[in-house]
């Protein structure tokens, strides 16, 4: 039986899985387990020199294989060219986007590390399966180095159109390594048809039927596997958390008040700024609401080296104080915005609460967050979900009251409609949504994506 080999960039070590590990680590975890197999990538600690070597963690059948990085290349592959020139790219932020060719290189030979690296532990009927857009390249470089294994590789991220992508120099690079896997997955077909775009028409490509695509001399696999959640856990969660002092002390601080509640981490593809915005549009328009509702946003900081990220925690800070002095009084404060972390379990009881759940990204590839609150909602009095169009969730979750996330008013309009919903609509839509949930769950995710990638002919 074939062996599982999962690369990413972070890899979610036995420590870290013990409360704190969320569902897409632990569903990759139970995949490794079934396979046996090599969970191979950064280990999450910045040294002074990349190491030489992998450190091992022996855990039952599974092995993780872990590198530190250093701390040019930290800079350069990790807060340069991954989160500084794709990310904003991938999420269509061009003018956010830095392209330096000291970044490209750092990021090129990261990969070519972990390429280097991972090919003395490779056996010749191993499934390679890569995550993330930090690693594109490195299906060429194992290539290169004589890989002969089915390789596929799956993007969280949004893939961008291919006039935005062409603003990168070194598209035609990028590209020609995502053709090096046998299976691309995307989150939508949106996504795809982006990809599908830049093979016929930039690269004088083939597409075939059912995602076959031939190119540059490579013949490989383009599919849609949109990401899901564990509905059951996450619903058992959110019942179980109206039992814990965290989810009492926030219902009693309402004081009977609807909560909003938006949580994601701090990033500037999540459209919070505009969500503040929104709010406080909500106030201006419909001072019924003031006093009756409360917004919380959970952001906990990333990247705070990266300057946007930190420009981004100024602007909220500054625009949640403002709208708080603009409608607050002294028994009620109209936005509560936290930057802390909080366990999966103490939010699944935040989503219950909440009566309207506000997922306004920007761009996203998928966005867990929408489909974690449509599960968490009791089936009896569900709350509302105002969902971005231009959330990968969007093409699931259609009976969500859908926004342009550009629009304040637009999403001013939906957070008054939301409020203001009648119950049998409520369930309605509710209904339909969970049966999303239920039909993409995590599990099934994974099980499609690995069966097509061990149908993938072996070049071995």
């Amino acid at each position: 039986m074939a062996r599982l080999i999962v690369v990413s960039n972070r890899v979610a070590l036995p420590e870290d899985q013990a409360g704190r590990a969320g569902g897409l680590a632990v569903a990759l975890r139970e995949a490794l387990v079934s396979f046996g197999g090599i969970w191979f990538g950064w280990s999450g600690k910045v040294a002074a020199q990349t190491s030489d070597r992998p450190r091992f963690i022996e855990e039952g059948p599974v092995t993780y294989a872990v590198l530190d990085l250093g701390r040019k290349d930290h800079a350069q592959y990790y807060n340069g060219f991954a989160n500084r020139t794709l990310w904003p790219l991938f999420h269509y932020r061009m003018g956010l986007a830095e392209f330096t060719r000291q970044d490209y290189e750092g990021y090129m030979r990261v990969n070519t590390v972990f390429a280097e690296q991972l090919q003395p532990l490779l056996t010749d009927d191993d499934l390679i399966w890569v995550h993330d857009y930090h690693l594109i390249p490195l299906g060429g470089e194992l290539r290169r180095l004589g890989a002969r294994q089915r390789m596929g590789i799956f993007l969280h991220t949004p893939f961008p159109a291919m006039e935005v992508l062409l603003a990168l120099t070194h598209h035609r690079r990028l590209v020609g390594s995502l053709c090096a896997y046998d299976v691309v997955g995307f989150q939508t077909e949106n996504d795809r048809r982006s990809f599908f775009d830049y093979v016929l028409h930039e690269a004088g490509g083939w597409i075939g039927e059912n995602g076959h695509v031939t190119v540059w001399g490579r013949s490989l696999v383009a599919r849609v596997y949109p990401i899901g959640i564990e509905k059951g856990a996450f619903a058992e969660a959110a019942q179980r958390a109206q039992r814990t002092v965290a989810y009492r002390r926030l219902r009693a601080s309402l004081n009977g008040r609807k909560l909003m509640i938006g949580v994601e981490r701090l990033d500037y593809s999540k459209g919070l700024p505009e969500r503040f915005e929104a709010f406080s549009r909500l106030l201006e328009k419909h001072p019924e609401h003031r006093a009756k509702v409360s917004f919380m946003q959970v952001a906990p900081i990333s990247r705070s080296e990266v300057p946007e990220y930190r420009r981004l925690r100024e602007e909220l800070e500054s625009l949640s104080g403002q709208i708080n002095g603009q409608f607050g009084d002294y028994d009620w404060v109209p936005i509560r915005y936290l930057t802390r972390n909080f366990a999966r379990s103490v939010l699944a009881g935040f989503y219950r609460q909440g009566a309207v759940g506000v997922v306004t990204p920007m761009r996203d590839g998928m966005n867990l967050v929408a489909k974690e609150y449509v599960a968490s909602q009791n089936p009896q009095d569900p709350g509302v979900l105002v969902l971005s169009r231009f959330a990968g969730a969007a093409r699931e979750l259609t009976t969500a009251l859908q926004v342009n996330p550009f629009d304040r008013e637009d999403m001013a309009d939906a957070m008054d409609r939301a409020l203001g919903m009648a119950l049998d609509e409520r369930k309605e839509r509710w209904v339909e949504m969970m049966r999303m949930v239920d039909e993409n769950s995590l599990e099934a995710w994974r099980e499609k994506y690995l069966a097509d990638l061990n149908a993938a002919p072996f070049n071995g």
